[in-house]
């Protein structure tokens, strides 16, 4: 259940049976060309609540970037609905653009020969924002990304994640209700990844923005999304946390245990030992069995001088989803 269910709010973001049909050209033999018709999204029905922070994740060619094509107007839908904030996406383009912003990783909204400063400046410009408004965002943001160095750098040599963080300053300079990310933390380093995941946390927390996260670096996903959305073949395959994701793709969760002494491997109920490095110990229990139960068992016996709980790796999670067959999901 979403947080617009749970508040009994009306939706921000809803989409319906929600469906893109493209034709294809292809060709058959040396002269003869057929038409074929390739579905991108395959009646893909949500709902996202206001100030959500949801990911969308998926394979390549999954559907993900036209759903998002189609929620932000670019696209129009072959069939189903999508409504953001009460509007059509695709009728009402121009007035839905005041109140989103989005952020395509492979394109920039960036002038490449302008200094990054003029470009902010001629985006204020675009989306009417006052001159006061844009003064106090411009300064929030470009400390909080530390943009401030690079104002007068031609965008054409900024890095790739300098010219990222750009982007997403950009995309909120008019506050946005709505931010779509598409691949947000491409070409950032550790530090730079760890910055922004950062400034997105404070943004959904502080300003209560809903953000829409599409990335190939499912980190940002466990970093940043409470519930995850997972398309694949064009259809819906899970809507739910990220700790439903990990049940439903099984595998096992890990106790990293450091006791006082060294001690031969541990015989708890329900897990097993599947390392041990002195006083370490590692144990390995089901993805839906209870760590508060294995840690009372363990701390009842054992003296214990730290313990954490490890979740499995949720890229395999995701390669146990795909490979269940269709009519198992």
């Amino acid at each position: 259940m979403n947080d617009a269910s749970r508040s009994g709010s009306a939706p921000l973001i809803k989409a319906h049976e929600l469906t893109k049909t493209f034709d294809v050209r292809r060709t058959s033999g040396r002269l003869r060309r057929t038409r074929e018709q390739v579905h991108a999204v395959r009646e893909v029905s949500f709902e996202i609540g206001r100030g959500e922070m949801v990911g969308y994740i998926g394979p390549n060619g999954a559907g993900k970037s036209t759903t998002i094509k189609m929620m932000t107007g670019i696209l129009v839908p072959s069939s189903g609905t999508i409504e953001v904030a009460g509007l059509d996406p695709s009728r009402s383009r121009t007035t839905l653009a005041r109140r989103l912003g989005v952020v395509f990783g492979q394109r920039t909204s960036l002038w490449w020969d302008l200094p990054l400063g003029d470009t902010f400046d001629l985006l204020r410009k675009l989306y009417r924002v006052e001159e006061a408004r844009y003064r106090r965002n411009l300064q929030n943001y470009v400390e909080l990304l530390d943009l401030a160095d690079l104002l007068a750098t031609p965008v054409r040599q900024l890095s790739l994640g300098q010219r990222m963080r750009g982007d997403i300053v950009a995309a909120l300079l008019h506050d946005p209700e709505i931010l779509f990310l598409d691949e947000p933390t491409i070409g950032m380093d550790v530090v730079s990844k760890a910055t922004l995941r950062d400034f997105l946390g404070r943004l959904n927390a502080d300003r209560g923005v809903t953000v829409v996260l599409t990335t190939h670096d499912l980190g940002d996903i466990e970093a940043l999304c409470e519930r995850v959305l997972v398309i694949d073949h064009g259809g819906l395959v899970f809507d739910g946390s990220l700790p439903d994701l990990h049940t439903r793709g099984g595998g096992e969760r890990m106790l990293a245990v450091d006791l006082a002494t060294e001690q031969p491997p541990l015989q708890l109920p329900g897990s097993r030992v599947v390392r041990v490095e002195g006083p370490r110990q590692w144990l390995a229990f089901p993805v839906g069995s209870s760590a508060a139960a294995l840690i009372g068992a363990l701390v009842a016996t054992t003296e214990v001088v730290d313990l954490r709980v490890q979740e499995p790796d949720i890229e395999e999670v995701i390669k146990a989803l795909y490979a269940e067959p269709p009519g198992d999901r």
